[in-house]
């Protein structure tokens, strides 16, 4: 039938000898590819040119862009290691391998997933932008592509054996829509669950860390917490912007309610001095991820470059260029043709921070403190069961403390703040929340502290015979901002920073010992 003996001997090895009519059909799939045209080729995600029709966003539509039965197995190369550290983490091998083509060889593992989850991230929110029309591969070809990349993934499962089961496991498959137990407009999603006996308050914990975790993290600070699972929300449904975030604790469920007024809940509710300029091909409603940096002013004088030579709509290539970089740094339209990223101001706006909150520290301070903080209304919403609970006033230990992010929200939910023993690495941060507590003329006593060692059993037992003991233990990682643009080095819980997490642990574990021995 005019194969070749290659063919032929590939396709038996795939389907066995027994097995005609698979042995045909792929060697008719074979056959085709052959004939069909390449695919068009990849745009570096660097680019910006005004002719640049293509998006980095494509890349995660389809598998045909999934480099050609690479063997990750047995890892020799560099890239290999990378890919395969990506799968380990949950990624899918085609996922893994554009973004190493696109952020290049040397990139950080870290660089790597934020890449990925930016991609995602921004490609969700672009279902209905209109795509342009490009050839695409025919029928036998994508068939053969699924096919390479099922028998791939079999020889990987065959090989680790087991070891992919146990990695398996430790898999967290965040939910869609990321609403938690319940959301202001959704809220009797659920409004009871089986806490284990040792997890049950008193004291109250709430520990908060990005979702999107590497492979494991999650799994175990559930476990080190009680076995309580976590609760995973996106801050999209309390303000304009997405915060995708992991809350593990043992508060009662029932009876929340949010903070008054509502937040602005779109971009141009949050400004609407950006509708004059806002562009009809900018769908945009709900700003990313809130980050620790900001966008360059070449970049955005690139774009205002990219689009000024039309007077009516620019082309689909230049839309989409531009609709990527606005969404991955969160710039927004503030005149004919001009982007700018968002003032810090904006940003605490956003955050539900008081108006000034981070004022008077350096610029470049302002937006790393605001972009490593809590999101104050979702925080709130699920605090605000301890009101009824708790009106005379609390007492909060405040671990890796920030900017205060849940004392604000308790304030805010008109809970005295009775005792809080602050910890905080960063005297600038101390700073703003010392600033914040003489400000609004907190009746309680601030106990601020700058190193997390400085927490033993003694000093615990000191401050719980001081004022009776901790009703509320809060923490979050301090590096805990993973999406978009960030460059934060982060390890799992075996990083520098991510590693406080066991402190957290070790603190909420002394505090319940010593209560438990006091009563």
């Amino acid at each position: 039938m005019g194969f070749s003996g290659k063919m032929v001997a590939k396709a038996i090895q795939e389907h066995g000898e027994e097995n005609t009519d698979s042995i045909l059909e792929t060697l008719l799939t074979y056959s085709a590819l052959e004939s069909s045209p390449q695919e068009q080729q990849q745009v570096d995600c660097n680019h910006s040119s005004s002719d640049n029709e293509e998006s980095f966003l494509d890349d995660f539509s389809d598998m045909d862009s999934f480099s050609d039965n690479e063997e990750i197995i047995n890892p020799t190369s560099e890239k290999e290691k990378k890919i395969l550290s990506l799968v380990n983490m949950g990624y899918t091998v085609e996922e893994a391998s554009i973004a190493i083509e696109r952020c290049g060889l040397d990139s950080t593992v870290v660089e790597l997933t934020d890449f990925i989850f930016a991609a995602q991230t921004a490609k969700a929110e672009d279902v209905n932008f209109p795509l342009e029309e490009k050839p695409r591969p025919n029928h036998a070809y994508k068939k053969r592509k699924l096919l390479e990349y099922e028998m791939l993934k079999k020889k990987r499962q065959m090989r680790l054996g087991n070891q992919t089961t146990g990695e398996d496991d430790e898999t967290v498959h965040l939910p869609n829509p990321m609403v938690g137990f319940g959301i202001p407009s959704e809220p009797c999603l659920k409004t009871q669950r089986n806490l284990p006996e040792g997890a049950r308050g008193p004291p109250y914990f709430y520990y908060e860390n990005v979702a999107l975790a590497p492979k494991g993290v999650w799994t175990t600070i559930s476990r080190f917490l009680y076995d309580v699972q976590p609760e995973f929300v996106d801050s999209k449904y309390f303000c304009a912007a997405a915060r995708k975030r992991g809350y593990v604790h043992n508060l009662p469920l029932d009876n929340r309610f949010p903070l008054i007024p509502l937040p602005p809940n779109t971009i141009h509710e949050a400004f609407p001095l950006t509708r004059k300029w806002w562009p009809s091909w900018d769908t945009r409603t709900k700003l990313n991820c809130l980050q620790t940096c900001i966008a360059s002013a070449k970049l955005t004088e690139r774009i205002r470059k990219a689009i000024e030579d039309y007077d009516g709509e620019p082309p689909l290539g230049v839309q989409k260029y531009v609709l990527d970089e606005c969404r991955k740094w969160n710039l927004v339209w503030v005149g004919r043709n001009k982007v700018a990223p968002l003032e810090p101001d904006e940003v605490e706006m956003l955050l539900g921070f008081p108006k000034n909150h981070t004022r008077g520290i350096s610029r470049t301070d302002r937006y790393k403190s605001l972009g490593n903080s809590f999101q104050v209304d979702t925080v709130a919403y699920h605090l605000s069961v301890l009101r009824e609970m708790f009106p005379n006033g609390i007492n909060l230990l405040s671990l890796f403390s920030g900017i205060g992010g849940a004392e604000i929200a308790l304030h805010r939910l008109g809970i005295p703040l009775k005792n809080v023993v602050s910890v905080e690495k960063s005297a600038v941060n101390r700073s703003v929340v010392r600033s914040w507590w003489e400000q609004t003329n907190q009746r309680g006593n601030l106990y601020d502290l700058d190193d997390v060692q400085q927490l033993n059993g003694d000093s615990l037992e000191h401050y719980m015979n001081l004022f009776g003991g901790f009703d509320l233990v809060v923490g979050g990682s301090p590096c805990n901002n993973l999406a978009g643009s960030n460059r934060h080095h982060r390890d799992g819980l075996e990083g520098k920073e991510s590693s406080l997490f066991y402190d957290y642990f070790r603190i909420l574990d002394l505090v319940k010992c010593i209560m438990s021995k006091n009563n």
